[in-house]
């Protein structure tokens, strides 16, 4: 019996979430965050990604950010995908992005992109209540929590685990992403958890699973 890839196990998980809809979008339920320290090839997960799936560009400055930007949005067209850029305004000005993923210490600029860019998809990442609270205040379509499991992130701090996503979930009426840790031996215990979809780094870079 031929093993599936964590790819195919997170893609299989997630197309079981209840899907969501913001800015006339039908919410993916799987988001591919970019890493240039973690993920060589983007493009080529993205060439594997499913119909209606997410890429955050996170471009942590390099300078090819556009060119990459522009591969990403020439595949995201083609199969169907939604393109946000992290953190950066021109930059998904620049390469035709659906949105911005944005950091938690900057949700506060999210009512000046409204009025800018009305149709922009925007995300936020939350690590705890007061972060939901202020993805609300701002109106964020999407909240992307985390680190629900241990993370190879080196950014990632103490995983909230279960009934900590459980109770981040309970606490907002915005559509939640888990991310940190998520893969296909850990996609499992989301189940019922309420969370809109899947977020994950190497996990999606197309490595194999027994599970």
């Amino acid at each position: 019996m031929r093993t599936e890839s964590e790819l195919e196990v997170l893609s299989r998980t997630a197309s079981g979430f209840s899907p969501r809809i913001a800015r006339g979008r039908v919410l993916p339920n799987l988001l591919f965050f970019t890493d240039p320290a973690r993920v060589a090839d983007p493009e080529a997960v993205a060439l594997r990604l499913p119909r209606g799936a997410g890429i955050v560009l996170r471009a942590f400055g390099a300078p090819e950010a556009v060119d990459q930007g522009r591969r990403l949005r020439a595949i995201a067209d083609a199969r169907g995908l939604i393109l946000l850029a992290g953190a950066h305004p021109r930059l998904a000005e620049d390469i035709g992005a659906d949105g911005l993923h944005m950091p938690e210490r900057l949700s506060g600029e999210i009512p000046r992109l409204r009025v800018e860019h009305p149709d922009w998809l925007i995300t936020v990442a939350a690590h705890d209540r007061p972060a939901l609270t202020a993805a609300e205040r701002v109106e964020a379509d999407a909240v992307v929590v985390s680190p629900v499991f241990p993370s190879n992130s080196p950014s990632a701090g103490v995983p909230l685990g279960i009934e900590g996503l459980n109770a981040l979930v309970s606490a907002t009426a915005l559509p939640v992403y888990a991310l940190g840790g998520v893969r296909a031996n850990t996609a499992g215990r989301l189940s019922g958890s309420g969370v809109v979809g899947i977020a994950a780094v190497e996990a999606l870079a197309g490595s194999k699973s027994n599970v």
